[in-house]
């Protein structure tokens, strides 16, 4: 487990903790702030992954997509205090920030991102405002549990995804910050502690065959979307080469005629994984 832990520090990491009444307050205000939630990014998931912004570009909070700026608050921020005074406190340089909430039974499926941004060193900070122990992150083949009361890095520009098993509802902070001293102070020691990570198991070509025909029976029976799904479902149970499961999903529909829809998925593992055309 440790070499697991060891290949995983440039994708995900624990931070600083968090004070443990700061926290609560900053859930508090999470939970029942009035926000303008988006459901934006839908390529990217199944449903029930909304965002809202604290800090962008225009200073409107139903403002979502990320993109390079300097960032200035949102209305929404000015009515969370608690939150916009931690911000603050951390004195970091901020491109966006967002509060994220993933519904239970929603994904996020396996996406690379920061491929549209400019090529400037620039981290992604998480923190855990309110979770539960099926919800997890997966990358590397790992599926890591993000506890609350750290702030935790993740580098999403290796492959990951999301998944709520079973709810309530998972509310995160995002803060998307450029690489400066303050940055480089917050996260001098990263770490990993073992009991929030487990490694997936391997999927073999057995396994990989009969998912298949699942998905394929699924299919003919009238449900093609149950299908795909699914198969994208399979990130979060066993250690994938990237991209597997579209390549899976194309396969099914080449096998079922529907070359159209095989191009689609192809199309969109180029997409989602930022992958050269």
């Amino acid at each position: 487990m440790e070499s697991t832990l060891t290949a995983l520090a440039g994708q995900i990491a624990q931070l600083a903790s968090v004070d443990t009444a700061q926290l609560e307050r900053m859930r508090h205000e999470a939970l029942t702030a009035q926000a303008p939630w988006k459901a934006e990014y839908g390529a990217y998931q199944s449903g029930g992954w909304w965002t809202t912004s604290l800090m962008n570009a225009s200073g409107d909070a139903a403002d979502v997509r990320i993109s390079d700026c300097a960032a200035r608050p949102t209305e929404l921020l000015e009515r969370m205090p608690a939150t916009a005074a931690y911000l603050a406190d951390l004195g970091l340089n901020y491109m966006w920030v967002r509060l994220a909430r993933l519904e239970g039974n929603a994904f996020l499926w396996e996406h690379r991102d920061y491929d549209e941004l400019d090529q400037v060193e620039r981290h992604r900070l998480h923190i855990p405002l309110h979770t539960n122990s099926s919800a997890f992150l997966v990358t590397g083949g790992t599926k890591v549990h993000l506890a609350g009361g750290r702030i935790w890095r993740l580098t999403p520009t290796y492959p990951h995804g999301v998944c709520n098993l079973l709810g309530p509802d998972r509310i995160h902070l995002i803060a998307d910050v450029y690489a400066d001293d303050a940055y480089q102070r917050l996260a001098r020691h990263p770490s990993l502690h073992p009991a929030v990570a487990e490694a997936l198991p391997a999927a073999g070509r057995t396994v990989l065959a009969e998912r298949l025909e699942t998905a394929r029976t699924m299919a003919r029976l009238g449900y093609p979307e149950a299908a795909e799904r699914m198969l994208l479902r399979l990130f979060y149970t066993y250690t994938l080469p990237e991209g597997t499961a579209y390549d899976l999903i194309a396969e099914l529909h080449t096998s079922l005629g529907d070359l159209e829809a095989a191009a689609r998925w192809t199309a969109a593992k180029t997409r989602l994984l930022a992958l050269s055309a």
